[in-house]
């Protein structure tokens, strides 16, 4: 059985907002954060009941065993270092230059949206995570470990005790994993590639359709920059 955790939410929108609910159904603890203030977030928290909390995005990262990203990634670099230090970071995080700008480093391919955030968080453990899948699909997923069809997700990382807890974590709320590799190889399950969205079946609908780690494997590998 996995130990409860204390999830840190730093962002709390589509994605973030699922990945708290299944972490409160699973029986771990979520401090939620946004851009605002702790306030704004009363709603969220008074639906996901007692083992939820919001803070500031340094309070979230603090209280986190683990802490998901989950922030346009063009303000990658207001992440606070120092509460982040030596924690487990799942980024959830995907480069959209319509919204985030061009980012020169991301246009040439020279590194990922992940590195950078590692690279700003320099002695944190950075996972890349849940950037593949529709949040709708997210919630409606899920499986208990054992069931026959439940969905696998790509995980990449540089830190290999980092990953396994984060399939630890995943596994406690439903879904198998695939490694992806390090976060040199996250441009795999990155939008454009045959990992986004595509294994899980349409956005028009919303219930999804299970993903084996075949199939998540398959589409890694037919990924081409």
């Amino acid at each position: 059985m996995t130990p409860v955790t204390t999830l840190g939410l730093i962002g709390s929108g589509n994605i973030g907002g699922t990945v708290a609910r299944l972490a409160v159904a699973a029986g771990h603890q979520v401090v939620l954060s946004n851009s605002r203030s702790p306030e704004t977030l009363a709603g969220l928290v008074g639906e996901l009941g007692p083992l939820a909390a919001a803070a500031t995005g340094p309070g979230a990262a603090a209280a986190g065993d683990i802490v998901v990203v989950t922030i346009p990634l063009k303000a990658y670099r207001s992440l606070p270092v120092e509460p982040l230090a030596g924690k487990i970071v799942i980024d959830t995080n995907n480069y959209y230059p319509g919204r985030d700008g061009q980012i020169a480093e991301l246009d040439s391919g020279s590194t990922t949206g992940s590195e950078l955030v590692q690279r700003h968080l320099p002695t944190a453990k950075v996972v890349k995570a849940f950037n593949n899948i529709y949040y709708k699909h997210l919630l409606s997923l899920s499986r208990p470990a054992g069931a026959a069809d439940r969905t696998f997700l790509p995980i990449a990382g540089d830190d290999p005790a980092a990953k396994l807890a984060v399939a630890a974590f995943l596994d406690s709320i439903g879904y198998g994993t695939v490694d992806a590799g390090p976060l040199a190889e996250g441009w795999r399950q990155q939008p454009g590639t045959p990992a986004y969205g595509a294994p899980y079946g349409s956005f028009d609908d919303e219930a999804g359709t299970p993903a084996d780690a075949e199939a998540v494997r398959a589409a890694l590998a037919a990924a081409r920059r």
